[in-house]
């Protein structure tokens, strides 16, 4: 400490002007010694430097998460760096160094304040290795450096003639360090004004490396690492390819409004990154390291986790493979050409550098197609063709002597007037990163132009129309006989069909508008008597299925056709005969569902005619095989939208409320408006379907229960449902009624508007489940807070409030208390409804279930009577 007393003096004997008696040096050096000078501080000023030495003092941030002082690196002896740290953490986790480029030899560097701007010199009075540019030519004066526990290092002070200085950021870490980039980005910093990362060398040199992270476009999705000048990795325009993960996204953009930076707000600005009230993620990262890999890292218990890093392996690399490569990570070599191309330099493919691509080996428009389940491609430029389906898009792209396609509907609803999405490769535009799936799983196809002869095909020859007028006639004569023949048998067939009709009592089905013709028979043919009673067998109103034509339309229930798996089952993706995409639920033998549930579904569903309600098309019986035909629904069910942190962006709160207004409208419908009244008991967000313009559909009849005449409550041995879900009338005691279905829907609806499901919500104080963290901030008046954050910039605050207080009057402890789905209807889709203040709602608490409970063939002794639970606890 004496030697670091001594050289502060020299320091401060060199730079100081005017005169200063022994008296001032002598107090100087002697509170240098004392204990309160030693205990640590976030500041430096012009009399307070940071000195190196053998014990070096630090800068540590008012709440202790940062540290700033000298350091060596790694196994180096003789090289000292000025950086930022996170406090005791270990191993020691650097966020920023001034001198990356000009390591100080040894230990007798100072850091401070001259002239009112930050210095760092090897030594006092010697060579300034390090000084951040400053705007402007004024004379700054007292000036006060600060760390902030955001990891920021500010420069604040006045100007010339000032007094006491000001609160405005003169210079920051954060935000103007741009001549001296970090390999770190923390929350509160910003990617703009050609701010980058760069690596260190490697992981014990500081210096910088060749790699760096930056934005590549207009928004946080589009990003970029490039190897010196050379593009090394690149996130969006992908078609297939995964994003960039929300959290890193919202990382990125922290904070990083350059409107918020204008001269007139710029203490508002200033304290909104720095202000412990925006409540910023210390715990989190991003970091791009030597080898050219950028990671997201949280902080748990002292160690850092990797949540995401890009790229992750050989063929996430840019341009990996070059042109009309194809890459494979499973593969050796990793790198192919497609199918009629060739390496551009065998040479360089031979010594494992595939960077330069492939070449058709016949130049020119290729004559067919071959088709590709594609993991990712890099998508065209701008080739966009409105196309209205597949053989338009493939017309353009013949037309255009394209290289490629691809084709599919609108992932995005709003596009009014597209009914499909067609991208064309030109003629001059290479196919790039190109990952194949082999295995299938992939839907999305990319279709390659290639000529026939590259691949060892005949090419198709047109049809020969040099017939003699001799050859004609004797076809014409040919042709009118056998059309008289073909009259004859059709009248003869028809005459036999009749009689058959007449005599046996039955003939075979046509269902012209779902193209099942010829595929089933009626299924009293095949239905032994014990499955279905005589008067349910009059009741089916939808086609039988043989299970051999349902097992060749799901390609014999391979894994690539699975859409989904749920409590009761599997359920695959088939196609019939002509075209028609179906989905088939198949039945697991060992599931709660049995023949009571399918025939209550068969006989139910077919008589529900609504566009808010799935149709079914069909059914299969063999042996104990149970398998339900629905219409295929391409966007599969809400709760794979809403639960997910990337697909919930594409549901904006306009979405979200048709959403809502359609199930409502649904649920009325089985309720009020069709020929049966129908309780559906199983209502949740696993049973919403989604149709390719995001219209909901419930689904899932197998629970369902129709009323007669004016009845509106029953009781039930059997409970069943989906924990969560269901109403504590139902649960607790077996009654069951509309306003069931009304305490679903209410449930349904909170979690559209939080994207939160009510059995996995958890909050520590007093273990509030969804519905309780909903009411306690009802009851603060802060309901907005429930909403998700991805609906903050899309959201009506009408419409939200609406929609989250009909919520709670839907959950409702009391029954009576409920409204009834026209009421709920009502409330929705007027803008100048009264609604009702709520009550408490039932379940408030998170409750913990015995394993007795979830177990499909459990029991529960209650005061009244034995009833029989069955309890689904995730969504099927």
């Amino acid at each position: 400490m004496e030697e670091a007393a001594a050289n502060m003096m020299n320091y401060i004997r060199r730079t100081l002007t005017g005169s200063a008696s022994p008296i001032f040096f002598f107090f100087f050096v002697l509170s240098c010694s004392s204990p309160l000078f030693c205990a640590a501080r976030d500041t430096i000023t012009a009399d307070q430097p940071i000195l190196d030495g053998q014990q070096g003092e630090t800068l540590v941030s008012a709440g202790g998460r940062f540290e700033m002082g000298f350091f060596t690196p790694g196994n180096s002896t003789n090289k000292r760096y000025l950086g930022i740290w996170y406090h005791d953490v270990s191993p020691q986790t650097f966020v920023w160094i001034a001198n990356r480029n000009r390591a100080i030899p040894n230990r007798t560097g100072v850091f401070t304040i001259e002239d009112g701007e930050l210095r760092l010199r090897d030594k006092p009075g010697g060579y300034i290795l390090w000084s951040p540019t400053m705007k402007g030519s004024t004379t700054l004066v007292n000036t006060t450096a600060t760390l902030l526990d955001s990891g920021n290092l500010i420069l604040t002070g006045g100007v010339d003639g000032g007094q006491n200085g000001s609160l405005d950021p003169i210079w920051q870490s954060f935000v103007d360090d741009v001549d001296h980039p970090s390999d770190t980005f923390l929350p509160g910093m910003t990617l703009e004004g050609g701010r980058i990362l760069r690596a260190w060398s490697d992981e014990s040199d500081p210096t910088p490396g060749s790699f760096s992270f930056q934005r590549d476009g207009s928004t946080f999705y589009q990003l970029s690492i490039t190897n010196e000048s050379t593009i090394y990795w690149k996130s969006g325009g992908y078609f297939n390819a995964p994003p960039v993960p929300i959290l890193v996204v919202s990382l990125l953009s922290n904070f990083s409004s350059t409107a918020n930076r204008s001269t007139n707000n710029t203490k508002s600005w200033y304290r909104n990154i720095n202000n412990d009230s925006t409540k910023p993620d210390y715990t989190t990262r991003l970091v791009i390291d030597p080898s050219g890999q950028i990671k997201y890292l949280t902080l748990k218990d002292d160690v850092w986790n990797l949540v995401w890093s890009e790229p992750n392996d050989k063929c996430s690399v840019y341009k990996a493979c070059g042109a009309f490569g194809v890459c494979n990570n499973e593969n050796k070599p990793t790198c192919t050409c497609l199918p009629g191309f060739e390496p551009q330099k065998p040479e360089e493919w031979g010594s494992g550098k595939y960077s330069g691509g492939c070449k058709r080996k016949t130049e020119g428009c290729g004559n067919v197609f071959i088709n590709l389940n594609i993991v990712k491609v890099k998508g065209p430029e701008s080739s966009y063709a409105d196309a209205k389906n597949e053989m338009d898009c493939k017309q353009e792209c013949r037309d255009k002597c394209c290289n490629a396609y691809f084709f599919e509907p609108p992932l995005r609803p709003d596009i009014k007037g597209k009914a499909s999405s067609c991208w064309i490769w030109s003629e001059d535009e290479n196919i790039k990163d190109l990952q194949v799936d082999y295995s299938g799983d992939s839907r999305r196809k990319l279709h390659i132009l290639v000529s026939s002869s590259d691949l060892g095909v005949a090419t198709p020859k047109e049809p020969d129309h040099s017939a003699s007028s001799a050859k004609r006639r004797y076809l014409t004569v040919f042709i009118s006989i056998a059309a008289g023949v073909v009259l004859s048998c059709t009248v003869i067939f028809i005459c036999c069909l009749r009689r058959m009709a007449k005599t046996k009592g039955h003939r075979e089905r046509e269902n012209s508008a779902f193209q099942l013709a010829a595929l089933g028979q009626h299924p009293t043919d095949i239905i032994n008597p014990d499955k279905f009673g005589k008067d349910e067998k009059r009741g089916i109103d939808v086609p039988f299925f043989h299970y051999k034509r349902i097992a060749a339309s799901t390609e014999n229930f391979s894994d690539s056709n699975k859409l989904g798996e749920g409590g009761f089952g599997l359920v695959y993706k088939g196609q019939l005969p002509g075209g028609q995409e179906i989905a088939v639920k198949r039945l697991s033998k060992n599931s709660g569902q049995g023949l009571e549930e399918f025939k209550n579904e068969v006989l139910l569903i077919a008589k529900l005619q609504h566009r808010n309600l799935v149709r079914l098309l069909g059914y299969s019986v063999k042996g104990d095989e149970k398998m339900l035909l629905y219409e295929y629904m391409p966007n599969k069910s809400l709760d794979s939208f809403i639960f997910d942190r990337t697909r919930r962006l594409l549901l904006n709160w306009q979405r979200r409320f048709n959403i809502i207004l359609g199930i409502a409208r649904g649920l009325l419908y089985l309720h009020q408006d069709s020929r049966l009244r129908i309780i559906h008991r199983d209502l949740k967000t696993s049973n919403i379907l989604l149709d390719e313009e995001m219209n909901p559909k419930i689904s899932d009849f197998g629970l369902a229960r129709i009323f007669g005449g004016n009845q509106i409550e029953a009781n039930t041995n059997r409970v069943v449902g989906t924990y969560g879900y269901m109403s504590p009338e139902y649960a607790l005691d077996g009654f069951f009624s509309i306003k069931s279905d009304v305490f679903s829907f209410g449930v349904v609806l909170l979690e559209i508007i939080s994207g939160k499901k009510n059995t996995g919500f958890y909050q520590t104080d007093k273990s509030l489940s969804l519905l309780g963290y909903a009411w306690k901030l009802w009851q603060e008046d802060k309901a907005l807070d429930l909403m998700d954050r991805s609906l903050r910039e899309s959201c009506n605050t009408c419409e939200v409030m609406k929609c989250i207080n009909v919520g709670l009057l839907c959950v409702q402890e009391e029954a009576d208390d409920r409204p009834t789905m026209s009421n709920v209807v009502f409330m929705l889709g007027r803008e100048t409804a009264t609604l009702a203040i709520p009550k408490q709602p039932a379940f408030i608490v998170k409750r913990v279930l015995s394993s007795s409970t979830s177990s499909s063939s459990s029991r529960r002794q209650t005061s009244s009577n034995n009833q029989q639970i069955t309890i689904t606890m995730e969504g099927r």
